[in-house]
């Protein structure tokens, strides 16, 4: 296999588990396990790993390229049989099943497959396996990491570059795609580009609205290089800033400062997100931080672990998350500040290296 040192690491969280089989469908688990993951569409298609075994069932259109990627045997079907024959095959190779793992993302359909297949056994999820072996990354994957990041930034100035009143957060998205292109990324995760009062909308829908003088820009962006995803959130402000956006903008910027100081090995996740939300109610907007402090990523966006009050998983050497606090006043304006940070043993490595402070336009 591409990297039997990570089949070993997930078999040893199967075991520890309890779990006998491991269902993966195309996903990025399964790009983590093999180094590949096929095109996802309605065909049912598997890896399936056990202690002593592994199986991969595909259907004929994706068997050519799945035997250059894939070095376990493949069992294969046509559209016009279905994976029934396979599956049959498979649960015969396997044995008998108690607990069944499946993907957090598998679809329904999938699934109830597997449990049409081996209707006595217990359906774990995912990441009860997936997650404690994904969410430490090794130094291959923390390079990629950094790389991944250093073209993030490069979108973020271009992003801003192309800001200016009367264009549209469409044409502001465009730019960073384009830049994204330029330096090789193929895969863009999103380009959220939000002015004025859309800045106060955490997830906010790029739409054809205009840009206009003496109001903030959010820009909050991310692709995939190498398999490896980045995400990064600035502000930028069309003409000199109000001084109601820096207050806001300090106190989240100060926010940022207290999560990042009590990152070190140990120490709970939950402390991180106390300590940016602890700066923003001392400040009076508590009730404006209306999300998680943070998400890890890796190969997937967002992926465990998530930076909660109530996660009390220590943080480890190797870990990948986000942190990002943010104070949204609907009707107004929004400011949000995110930095990805991998766990060192001294503390949080910063991957991106733009300054935080709110860029005058």
């Amino acid at each position: 296999m591409k990297h039997p040192d990570r089949i070993a690491r997930v078999r040893a969280q199967m075991k520890q588990a309890g779990v006998d089989v491991l269902a993966l469908p195309p996903s990025d688990d399964l790009l983590y396990a093999l180094g590949y993951s096929p095109h996802p569409d309605e065909r049912p298609c598997y890896l399936f790993l056990t202690q002593a075994d592994a199986l991969f069932v595909v259907p004929e259109l994706n068997a050519g390229q799945a035997r250059a990627h894939v070095d376990v045997p493949l069992l294969v079907y046509t559209d016009a049989e279905g994976p029934g024959d396979a599956l049959r095959q498979a649960a015969d190779r396997l044995g008998p099943v108690e607990r069944l793992c499946v993907s957090d993302v598998m679809r329904a359909d999938f699934l109830l497959l597997l449990q049409a297949r081996w209707p006595g056994a217990v359906i774990v999820p995912g990441a009860e396996v997936m997650a404690p072996v994904r969410m430490i990354k090794n130094p291959d994957e923390i390079e990629a990491m950094r790389r991944s990041a250093a073209t993030a930034d490069v979108a973020v100035d271009a992003a801003f570059a192309a800001c200016r009143p009367g264009v549209t957060e469409v044409a502001v998205a465009a730019a960073v795609r384009e830049a994204f292109g330029a330096q090789g990324v193929p895969e863009v995760l999103f380009a959220t580009v939000a002015g004025g009062p859309h800045s106060a909308f955490p997830h906010h829908a790029v739409t054809d609205r205009p840009l206009q003088a003496g109001e903030p820009v959010l820009v909050d962006l991310g692709g995939r290089l190498g398999g490896y995803a980045s995400d990064i959130t600035r502000m930028a402000y069309l003409g000199e800033p109000s001084p109601r956006y820096r207050q806001i903008h300090t106190v989240v910027e100060h926010a940022m400062r207290a999560a990042l100081d009590v990152i070190r090995p140990g120490v709970a996740l939950a402390e991180v997100d106390r300590a940016a939300r602890g700066v923003i109610e001392a400040a009076g907007y508590g009730q404006y931080f209306t999300h998680r402090t943070g998400h890890g990523i890796g190969i997937t966006g967002h992926e465990p672990p998530p930076v909660t009050r109530t996660n009390q998983t220590p943080i480890q050497v190797g870990m990948v998350f986000s942190v990002e606090p943010g104070i949204y006043l609907e009707g107004e304006f929004g400011v949000r500040l995110e930095e990805i940070v991998v766990v060192t043993p001294s503390g949080p490595e910063r991957l991106s290296r733009l300054p935080r402070d709110v860029r005058v336009l």
